[in-house]
């Protein structure tokens, strides 16, 4: 496997250096927060290496605006953050859907037809028939949805491709008129006809290269054009003597430097072979050779941070650091600085997060192992870890930032349907066993996902109890049977409970007293709320401003102190919890008040401002 790869790196070098000797196109480019292209794109330093010049990507500022111009007119051109499309934004166009114009639906979308007869641009589209009312025009309505949303006229579509419906049901719209028009996704339906939200200007776009053009470039390395008939022909550069000097005088050049690289590597490889834990790891990669993440070098991981300039947050672990991929997505980079258990703690990140995929669920993107380096590589959370909106030293702008009763219900569902999937939706049941403020982060949206499955346990399925040979978690937040087996087995709903006094954490940031109840002996938070909880008295909780508040802020309260129930067999399973936070209150019962095995607040348990 070495071999191959030192072999790629020394032809792919070699390549390289060639192609610039002889002042050929460059295999790629780099641009800006677009990151690497290819073609048929190219830069404005290179314009006769592609069919689509880009404006913009030589600035040094990544962030500068990229720009297309195509069949006269132009376009800001990003990326897709979550697939790496490319998209072509029609500023004329997005006008006219952010103002709701229904001049939108006269003709056909043309922009992005294409004079070059090299190329063409493909894009999602709907087609619609715009059919004037009074014509009571009435097709199925099993095939085809009705907008009513422009005065005097129905608008009928089908959100997937429809060329055979509209063969098949043409006489139904022989009196309208046909027009196509972009849109981002197709598998989402539009909201009760809505066709301006469903309708997109930021466009999706592949580039198609026709064939002959494609080998012209690819294999030849030659350029697309064509002849006074106006016939396809490869323009060849020839290359002439001195140039041939100049590509063997840096070939040599260039292999001797490769050499030098490889020595590097390998009197660093057989270093790493005398390393236990570094084996260790390296044995469970390749056991483990599906797994989603990819592998990056060091390397790789100081230029994705920008040699480390963003930090994030900083820890026991380590420290994070804000990242950029290659493709422009923004990363959150974990660089791990103390290894725990001999390296348990990284391969259970690894293999935890590697088998999940859900909304609820950090995505771990990569990771990399060079020595005694170890690096984790996130999905970027813009608004950091749910600790901060709970504990205002945990603010560091000191924003004194609060969460709404809505989103703090939302949050507290979307951890508990993360949680419902790591114990029954994987293949394998996983045990997260530190479920807490500071281990949930929030997207820009408030989107909760859980994170840091350094102290997870996989374990089957049909595996109810496991065994455990120290306790593992938050001081606060560890269920009971995790110091006292007398208390009954370890297992899901150990993360019931870690669950359980997160919610009623959450609920207890309060405007008195500094935000926070007394924790101390009889003022403990839980006893707290219990008490006033069966008094029926007001809970005075800040996020409470409405009538509907105070209904989901007593769901919250009741689910919390289910699922801290002493004895782990009166806790509900996270499916329950589920069900209950999204049923009527009218259904829940007061649980029994649970005999708090520790006076022990939870409390910040450490010094980061942002978790993975």
């Amino acid at each position: 496997m070495k071999n191959h790869a030192f072999g790629a790196l020394f032809l792919s070098t070699l390549v390289l250096l060639v192609s610039t000797a002889k002042g050929k196109c460059p295999p790629s480019f780099v641009c800006g927060n677009l990151g690497t292209m290819h073609f048929p794109y190219t830069d404005t330093k290179h314009p006769h290496c592609g069919l689509l010049v880009i404006y913009g990507c030589d600035d040094r500022d990544n962030d500068t605006i990229k720009t297309i111009k195509n069949n006269g007119a132009w376009f800001y051109i990003t990326r897709d953050q979550n697939n790496g499309t490319i998209l072509f934004r029609d500023d004329k166009l997005r006008t006219l859907l952010l103002t709701r114009r229904c001049g939108v639906f006269s003709n056909n979308y043309t922009s992005l037809d294409t004079t070059s007869p090299f190329l063409s641009l493909h894009f999602m589209n709907l087609n619609l028939f715009i059919c004037n009312s009074t014509l009571n025009v009435t097709p199925p309505s099993s095939v085809f949805s009705k907008s009513t949303i422009c005065k005097d006229e129905d608008i009928f579509y089908r959100p997937t491709n429809m060329d055979d419906y509209y063969d098949y049901h043409y006489p139904y719209f022989e009196a309208c008129s046909r027009v196509i028009l972009p849109i981002r996704d197709s598998e989402i339906v539009p909201d009760n006809g809505n066709l301006f939200d469903y309708l997109s200007a930021d466009i999706p776009v592949q580039a198609e290269v026709f064939h002959d053009c494609s080998s012209c470039y690819y294999l030849r390395g030659g350029r697309c054009q064509l002849d006074n008939q106006g016939k396809f022909f490869c323009a060849e550069e020839k290359t002439s003597k001195k140039e041939k000097i100049v590509v063997a005088a840096t070939s040599v050049a260039g292999g001797l430097g490769i050499l030098m690289v490889l020595a590097c590597i390998l009197r660093r490889y057989y270093f790493h072979k005398k390393n236990p834990t570094y084996l260790m790891i390296e044995n469970f990669l390749k056991q483990h050779g599906h797994l989603s993440a990819k592998r990056y070098s060091y390397l790789e991981v100081k230029k994705m941070t920008n040699s480390f300039k963003n930090k994030l947050g900083q820890g026991g672990y380590g420290s994070v650091y804000k990242g950029r991929l290659q493709n422009g997505s923004l990363v959150a980079v974990k660089i791990l600085s103390k290894l725990k258990g001999d390296g348990d703690e990284f391969i259970n990140e690894v293999a935890s997060i590697s088998m999940t995929s859900h909304v609820n669920i950090v995505s771990l993107l990569g990771f990399c192992l060079e020595g005694s380096k170890r690096v984790l590589i996130y999905e970027y959370m813009p608004n950091g870890s749910l600790e901060k909106f709970i504990y205002e030293e945990k603010d560091p702008l000191k924003h004194k930032l609060t969460l709404n009763c809505r989103t703090m219900y939302n949050i507290v569902i979307g951890v508990a349907r993360g949680l419902e999937y790591l114990h029954k939706g994987c293949n394998t049941k996983i045990l997260h066993f530190d479920i807490k403020p500071h281990n949930i982060l929030l997207d820009e949206l408030f989107c909760p996902k859980i994170s840091d499955f350094g102290l997870a346990k996989i374990c089957p399925r049909e595996k109810s109890i496991v065994s455990m040979m120290v306790a593992r978690g938050t001081v606060g937040y560890i269920a009971p049977e995790l110091f006292c087996r007398n208390f009954g087995g370890v297992s899901h709903k150990s993360d019931v409970y870690s669950y359980g006094m997160m919610v009623l954490e959450m609920l207890g940031a309060r405007e008195n007293n500094n935000s926070r109840v007394d924790f101390s002996s009889e003022n403990y938070f839980p006893h707290w709320i219990y008490s006033h909880l069966e008094l029926n008295q007001e809970l005075q909780l800040r996020c409470i401003k409405k009538q509907n508040d105070k209904e989901m802020v007593r769901k919250m309260t009741i689910v919390s102190l289910w699922c801290i129930q002493t004895d782990p067999s009166k806790r509900p399973a996270m499916s329950k919890v589920v069900e209950m936070m999204e049923g009527s209150i009218s259904l829940l019962q007061v649980p029994p008040k649970p005999f708090l095995f520790s006076s022990s607040a939870p409390e910040s348990q450490s010094s980061e401002t942002y978790s993975y």
